[in-house]
């Protein structure tokens, strides 16, 4: 059975908090006790409901025992009790039991959350076992497990020796996972009067209120023993009727609550009327059509989205210690898939404990430090992780694997921020370069001004890398926009009627319907499997690298002749990201990198002046540009998308999954002879290009770290789920006679299921157009009924709002059927939908999704008709 995402516990009636404590034995459940006491004392509720999700020790002695002893009339609920007085993880192990995953105890949590509030209003106190890190069963630590939830957090601090550390280590671990530490609650203990420092140390430097309670008496010899039991009784009893801080605590908590509610309500309209949107019209953009985004953990957003009827009548306080709670049982906030991961960028899961670590850590060691003339160890560890992940592609074009043996091409790092300028730094590279070898003697005259890249090509927004992109819509109503290029067109790939179609651009149909290449027929090729179109030796070999050849040489000659000077091709490889979500012919990109290094002479404007010989090391023709920062790091199931070419570049640009989707940083590589180029005892002629944050040392670190992990995962066969599942004829089996050259090194795989591409392969011609999946990325291209094409089409927003819209659980007779809806967040490129997955996304979660996607087409395609 999959189990629906786990999702954040928040109602609008039911106050519910997680109690951890800063250590074993610090008093949670005495603590937790007269708090449920109070709560249904003072707010005249019978829903006061305690949970211990797992406990050990014997079950007589266990925490909701205790609940029901001392707090009658609370609801209290184990979920999984084992007998041995040890670690969960332990106990799980050695115990006949079940050991339950962290997606099921998660799961059990939430459905028991969520019928305590459809029960009406209350409270709801979830206390943890052990200290703050205590494994679950499975191993993992409590605060990293939990963390879904992001239950608010009363936290138990230790008043005994060590306490004040325990406490504020506690806290600080929590704090760093997101959780928000509401309270601190703590005994009273004479002798090392710790409270008395916590007090002051989280009131003045935190907020956050301390309270603390009388010491509970001694713990009589035999817990079950009547003496025991009246001492605890008569403790309670004062404590409870005495205490104003437990009174003031839980009213404090209450207006937490209802403060949290308040702002999530009010953001929407806040961000309409005081935030500019990237890439958005706002003159559509309604309140109601913002997405609130309440925290994000793994592959999933939390989202705010209450029912219509949950709107609220103001921001004031619902709910008082008179019994005045609102009534609505239904969940504020649900879980959405991250289907764009986050414009591309995540790829470790939203809130990585262990990235958030890391990025702590250089923080607290660096924070940030300039860069110029200096190093510091996670830059240079990161250059040099970097150059070796990208190695060099070899001669065995198709055949790559991504992780090199063979020397490449690039061997010198340039930090800067984000995408954009990291292909300005690449752009800077590339003429300076070509300006030293061809301009020299008529700088001015002849100095190259233009690009050789792809129609549709995007590769950012600020002014350098817009005049590297033909006139569209990102950028032909920028003032200072000028293209400054010549862009090709190019044959795309897509998986229509069964086959893998490389289809053939208008320009180039003519040209094939005269030539007599095996499989080639007047507008495509097509074939059998994934790998057969990257299979770029055996499609060599059999000629079809003529047409492009002769496409792409006619071309430039046109161009020379006509008195165009060019200094770079910049190209995106293999897929076009945000110029459409299109897979490109990769044996096209081969040919036209090829074409350009050997065409010297077209591009060499002093005449006779040698240019050097290609030795896999040095530039020739032109420097080449691969733009990496969507299809590098992964994205496309290899470390460098260059691998899938057989080419190397001289200049590679890397950003978005660089960090694992945490903080911003790019990095542009270099070859040795693009870098000898700006050599000088003239500073001027210096790459004269930096910012104040090049190379911060908390993006290196995290970086460094996640390439580390990215590696990590390879080698383990993390995605051998992926690669090793069904194929059907989508990605293993070959066409009659040709050699099957896929190994476990370069198999061509994606995530996204065969039988999800054949269901999508069977909607009408007239619904959608085709669709292609490679790696983490998914795109579908839907039929535009009016014909609209390109940024401007909406065909795809019919699919995308009823992703957005989401759906229940199908699983039938279970559990689950109470659990709210969960969604599918996306973006759209005109008439393409793209789904992208995580690196760390598990099996369960892409196939919830597919459910999803087919339908929300299925719905899309029925309103269309």
């Amino acid at each position: 059975m999959r189990l629906p995402p786990a999702r954040s516990l928040l109602w609008r009636s039911l106050r519910a908090y997680q109690v951890y404590g800063a250590n074993t034995d610090v008093g949670k459940t005495i603590v937790t006790t007269l708090l449920c006491r109070a709560a249904r004392r003072l707010w005249q509720t019978e829903n006061t409901t305690y949970l211990k999700p797992v406990s050990t020790g014997p079950a007589g002695e266990a925490d909701d025992r205790h609940i029901r002893t001392f707090a009658p009339g609370v609801t209290s609920k184990t979920l999984f009790q084992y007998d041995l007085a040890v670690s969960p993880h332990i106990a799980a192990q050695i115990s006949n039991n079940v050991v339950p995953s962290d997606e099921t105890l998660l799961a059990e949590v939430s459905a028991f959350a969520t019928r305590q509030a459809s029960r009406g209003p209350g409270w709801l106190f979830v206390e943890t076992a052990g200290g703050v890190h205590s494994p679950s069963p499975s191993g993992s630590t409590q605060a990293d497990l939990y963390m879904p939830l992001r239950l608010p957090v009363i936290l138990i601090g230790d008043s005994k020796l060590g306490g004040i550390s325990q406490t504020i280590s506690a806290f600080e671990s929590l704090k760093l996972r997101g959780y928000d530490v509401e309270t601190i609650m703590l005994f009273q203990e004479a002798a090392f009067r710790n409270h008395d420092y916590l007090v002051e140390y989280f009131t003045q430097q935190h907020g956050i209120p301390v309270e603390t309670i009388p010491q509970p008496p001694p713990r009589l010899v035999g817990a079950e023993s009547n003496a025991d039991i009246m001492a605890m009784s008569r403790y309670y009893d004062t404590a409870s009727s005495q205490s104003l801080g437990l009174r003031q605590t839980l009213r404090h908590l209450d207006a937490r609550h209802n403060s949290r509610i308040a702002r999530l309500e009010s953001m929407s309209t806040s961000a309409s009327s005081k935030i500019w949107y990237p890439f958005t019209q706002q003159k559509h953009l309604t309140q109601d059509k913002i997405t609130v985004i309440d925290s994000a953990r793994g592959d999933y957003f939390q989202t705010f989205a209450p029912l219509p009827d949950q709107r609220p009548r103001s921001t004031t306080s619902t709910c008082s210690s008179s019994g005045a709670f609102p009534s609505s049982p239904d969940a504020l906030l649900r879980p959405s898939f991250d289907g764009s991961a986050s414009w591309w960028t995540q790829g470790l899961g939203h809130a990585n404990p262990h990235l958030a670590l890391t990025a702590a850590y250089a923080a607290g060691r660096y924070g940030h430090v300039m860069f110029a003339e200096a190093v510091h160890e996670p830059a240079l560890a990161l250059a040099e992780a970097l150059l070796a992940g990208m190695g060099g592609s070899g001669d065995g074009a198709g055949t790559g694997s991504s992780n090199h043996s063979k020397r490449g091409r690039l061997e010198r790092v340039f930090f800067s921020d984000n995408g954009s300028t990291a292909v300005e730094v690449a752009i800077k590279m590339a003429l300076g370069a070509v300006r030293a070898r061809y301009g020299r003697g008529h700088p001015k005259e002849l100095r190259p001004f233009e690009v050789l890249g792809l129609k549709g090509s995007y590769h950012g927004d600020t002014i350098g890398a817009m005049d590297c992109s033909e006139p569209s819509v990102f950028n032909e109503k920028v003032e200072w926009y000028k293209g400054k290029g010549f862009w090709f067109d190019y044959p795309v790939v897509e998986f229509r009627k069964g086959r893998w179609n490389v289809e053939l651009p208008t320009e180039m149909q003519d040209r094939a319907s005269t030539a007599a290449s095996g499989g080639l027929s007047r507008a495509h090729y097509s074939y059998k499997s994934l790998p057969d179109v990257f299979d770029l030796k055996s499609r060599e070999a059999r000629g079809e690298t003529r047409l492009y050849e002769e496409f792409i040489t006619t071309t430039l000659e046109r161009l020379v002749a006509q008195g165009r000077r060019f200094g770079a091709l910049i190209i995106e490889p293999v897929v076009l990201g945000a110029g459409g979500m299109l897979m490109v012919d990769p044996l096209f990109q081969k040919t036209l990198v090829e074409v350009v290094r050997r065409s010297a002479h077209a591009f060499n404007y002093n005449a006779g002046l040698p240019d050097p010989v290609d030795n896999n090391r040095t530039w020739t023709g032109l420097p080449v540009i691969f733009d990496e920062v969507f299809t590098g790091l992964y994205r496309l199931g290899r470390f460098s998308a260059a691998s899938f070419l057989g080419v190397d570049a001289d200049i590679s640009v890397h950003a978005k999954l660089l960090t694992g989707g945490l903080v911003p940083l790019s990095v542009t590589l270099a070859s040795d002879s693009i870098f000898r180029a700006f050599e000088s005892d003239d500073k001027s002629d210096a790459l004269l290009h930096g910012h104040s944050y090049t190379a911060h040392a908390v993006g290196c670190q995290v970086a460094l770290e996640s390439i580390r992990e990215m590696q990590k995962m390879e080698a383990r066969g993390d995605w051998d789920w992926a690669k090793s599942m069904p194929r059907k004829t989508i990605y293993s089996q070959r066409e009659p006679g040709l050699k099957n050259s896929s190994t476990p090194e370069n198999l061509v795989w994606s995530v996204w299921s065969t039988d999800l591409l054949h269901w999508i392969d069977q909607l009408p011609c007239s619904f959608v157009g085709g669709v292609w999946a490679l790696g983490t990325v998914l795109a579908i291209r839907l039929t535009s009924a009016d014909g609209t094409q390109g940024y401007k089409g909406c065909a795809a927003r019919g699919v995308q709002s009823a992703l957005m819209q989401g759906s229940q659980s199908n699983e039938q007779g279970s559990v689950w059927e109470i659990m709210p809806k969960w969604s599918v967040h996306t973006r759209v490129l005109g008439n393409t939908l793209y789904v992208m997955a995580g690196l760390k996304s598990t099996e369960g979660s892409i196939r919830g999704v597919e459910e999803q996607l087919r339908d929300a087409l299925l719905t899309a395609k029925d309103r269309a008709t």
